[in-house]
């Protein structure tokens, strides 16, 4: 989850120079992909913790995305309280991470959900299974080449 949230985030790092033409000293992809990354783990850590037994079926689109503005609350607040931020700077800092955490966790339900549909039903194709022959020796069956 970290990893695809940091390859989320460092695009996103990159909307300043494209976008506005803006050449800051500091490489927001860098920065923004180190964020991602830790926000990516923190929302992993916080859904085992409250959603660990439930599949990507059983989970709502909404419910996700809350988790994941949770999850990036959580980060901001961590943030604020190690850069002793202003009042004004709080809150921008404090939605924008909310926005930024639920959108890619609802983008990771989606990745999710696609990625299990695509699996290909009962089984067969690509798929190799051991079994133990009449003799004792493995025999791989399938129905692949």
């Amino acid at each position: 989850m970290g990893v695809t949230w940091a390859v989320a985030w460092s695009a996103v790092g990159l909307v300043p120079r494209w976008v506005l033409g803006f050449t800051p000293d500091a490489p927001f992809p860098l920065i923004f992909g180190v964020f991602g990354f830790i926000a990516g783990i923190v929302f992993a850590a916080l859904l085992a913790l409250t959603e660990g037994r439930r599949r990507f079926e059983q989970m709502s689109l909404p419910r996700f995305a809350a988790w994941g503005a949770v999850g990036g609350l959580l980060l901001s607040a961590f943030f604020v309280w190690r850069a002793s931020l202003g009042g004004s700077e709080v809150l921008a800092i404090h939605a924008a991470f909310a926005v930024a955490c639920a959108v890619c966790a609802a983008g990771s339900l989606a990745l999710a959900r696609r990625a299990s549909r695509r699996e290909l039903p009962g089984g067969r194709g690509d798929a190799i299974e051991r079994t133990l022959g009449e003799s004792g020796t493995q025999r791989l069956r399938g129905g692949g080449d």
